[in-house]
Parts: C-alpha cells; sequence; structure tokens
C-alpha cells in the first residue's frame, strides 16, 4: 500500500495515464481528482485542502512571499498556452495594432490572472505598451458583481473595479471599455457580435513569430505539493515529476499515431508535425527547470514590474531542490 495522495488537476490528455492508470506514482495510492480550474487553485491556496494541486503559475509565485508559505511547486507544467488570441478590441475604438492600445481603458476578469500577465509582459516587450500606459477595470467576464482581489495590491497601476451590475462582455460589447485582455472569449465574440474582435485576427502565425523570436511557450500552471507533506516525504517531489513525464509520452505518442486519430481532428498528425517543425522537437512541452529557465525567469520579471510581487525570486526559490538536477528523468 503506497501513500495516499489526493491529486487535484484538470483531465488533460497529458495527465489522462495518471487517470486510467498506465502510469503509477512509486510509492503512492493516488486518488487524481479531475476537477476544472480555478476551483482547485481557490481551495488548494486557501484551505490547502489536497496534497497535490494544479496551481495558478501567478497564484503560485505570490503564495511565495505569503508569511506562512505552505504549498511549494515542482516544475510540471500541465498548461501552457499563447496568448496573442485573448487580447479583444471594440471595433470602433480605433484599435487596429498594439500600440493603439496606448492610453485606452482595458477590461481585465482579475489583474494576477496567469494569462492577463503573460499579455501586459507580452505586449510591454514586443509591441512598447508599457504596463502602466492604460487604465485597467476589473471585474466578472460573464457574471456581474465577481470581484477578485488582487494578490498583491500593484503600486503605480490604475485599477478600478466596474460597476455591481456590470461585466467585461457587455462593457467591452458597449464601447464602456476599449479592450479586454483575458483567458475566455467574451460572450459578444462568440455570439458573432460586429462589435468585438480580436486584435489579432491571424493570432497563430503571430504567436509561431512570437516563439521564433523569443523561445517562449508561456507556463499557465504548476504543480503544488503541500508543503508539510512534502517535509513528511521528500521523495514524493521526484516521484511525481517522473510520472507526470511518463504519463506525458503517452499523450505526444498519441498525437503521431498515424493508424487512427487518437483526437477528434481530421488533420491530427499533420497538425502534430507541423508543431515539431515549428518547435523544433517532438517534446514541445517540456517539464523541468532548465528546459524552462527562459520562460520561467521571463514570467518572475513580469509578475514583480507588474506589482504582484515584492521581489524576484531566484528559479533555484521556486521548486525542491531534488528537482533542479532532472534533464530527462
Amino acid at each position: 500500500m503506497g501513500l495516499p495522495i489526493d491529486l487535484a488537476c484538470w483531465n488533460y490528455d497529458r495527465t489522462r495515464a495518471l487517470v486510467d492508470g498506465r502510469v503509477a506514482v512509486e510509492g503512492v495510492d493516488l486518488n487524481y481528482i479531475a476537477m476544472e480550474m480555478p476551483e482547485s487553485f481557490h481551495r488548494m491556496l486557501r484551505h490547502a485542502e489536497f496534497h497535490v494541486s494544479e496551481m495558478s503559475f501567478a497564484w503560485y509565485l505570490g503564495s511565495v512571499f505569503a508569511e506562512r508559505r505552505h504549498m511549494v511547486a515542482i516544475p510540471v507544467f500541465p498548461s501552457r498556452m499563447f496568448r496573442h488570441s485573448g487580447i479583444y478590441v471594440n471595433s470602433k475604438s480605433g484599435i487596429t495594432d498594439p500600440a493603439d492600445l496606448v492610453g485606452k481603458r482595458i477590461g481585465v476578469p482579475e489583474y494576477q490572472q496567469t494569462a492577463g500577465v503573460w499579455i501586459r509582459g507580452m505586449l510591454a516587450d514586443d509591441y512598447g505598451v508599457p504596463i502602466d500606459s492604460v487604465s485597467y477595470h476589473q471585474g466578472g467576464l460573464t457574471e456581474p458583481g465577481r470581484v477578485e482581489s488582487a494578490l498583491r495590491r500593484p503600486e503605480g497601476i490604475e485599477l478600478t473595479p466596474i460597476g455591481p451590475q456590470d461585466t467585461l462582455s457587455d462593457m467591452l460589447e458597449r464601447g464602456e471599455i476599449d479592450a479586454l485582455y483575458t483567458a475566455h472569449a467574451p460572450v459578444g465574440f462568440e455570439a458573432g457580435s460586429s462589435h468585438v474582435e480580436r486584435l489579432f485576427p491571424d493570432y497563430r502565425r503571430e504567436e509561431q513569430a512570437y516563439y521564433q523570436r523569443t523561445g517562449i511557450f508561456p507556463i499557465m500552471h504548476t504543480v503544488v505539493i503541500r508543503m508539510d507533506v512534502l517535509e513528511a516525504h521528500p521523495w514524493l517531489a521526484r516521484s511525481l515529476m517522473k510520472a507526470f513525464e511518463e504519463a506525458k509520452a503517452y499523450a505526444l505518442a498519441d498525437l503521431f499515431e498515424p493508424a487512427a486519430a487518437k483526437c477528434s481532428l481530421p488533420w491530427l498528425v499533420a497538425e502534430a508535425e507541423a508543431t515539431e517543425d515549428a518547435f523544433g522537437t517532438r517534446d514541445f512541452w517540456p517539464y523541468g527547470v532548465e528546459q524552462n529557465r527562459h520562460v520561467i525567469e521571463t514570467f518572475v520579471r513580469y509578475t514583480h514590474e507588474q506589482g504582484l510581487v515584492p521581489e524576484r525570486p531566484s528559479v533555484e526559490d521556486l521548486f525542491p531542490r531534488s528537482t533542479m538536477d532532472i534533464a530527462r528523468i
């Protein structure tokens, strides 16, 4: 009988082998709780309900500076996504180029959302849109009255809550905000409204060019272990890393299976091969510290520049020492 461990994580293809038992975690009796984010984030961050949990990368960085740090991440990144597609504009705002965002009213579901941190950082680095050159308006994307308080109140940033009856989707539709940075599409865009469009209509081309320039495939989420659990069982970090890596290998192999498509995309293999060409490797979803150091350091810089953490932690401060020397498990 292994150590009983509850793991809260969404049901990704790259973790499915942990769900169905094809991959076991050494020394562990795993209870995989397939839970949508951000519920698992809230429950882990506020109540430490699970032994191990998927976690917003930005929220995790904020937790490093808590008075009593109760969780530590391993360099496993179940969610990654380019975010050029997550910038929406009102068609009458006059925004046709990223530089046009300067001076505009920008909606954000929550200022500390990882997707928003990447968008603001990318716009500042690549397109000349300084973090403090716009005003931010925070509130629910589709739910009125939803207010998220930042883990750390940003200084020098104009951040205003929207009205209790408003939603960011409706405000963008009406032109009461000029643009929206979000991980989820606003209602108007999904409904085909003529008032809402993407800043980058051909976002795939823009994102591929970004990767070629920067080498960054943005990390959205990591995996955290409760500190008391890891202190009692220090071997757990490496066991989990090994298992996540093995589960991911199953998922990547499925993408390249030529006999029958394992996912419901007609040109699945062609898409996988195109992605391999773009990244220059078949392991285009890397775990581990060294394979991701530049991405991690860039995100740490962004959270500091955007006022979410008081200082920049080193990469070595973020992960257990036992996971730092794992190049390939």
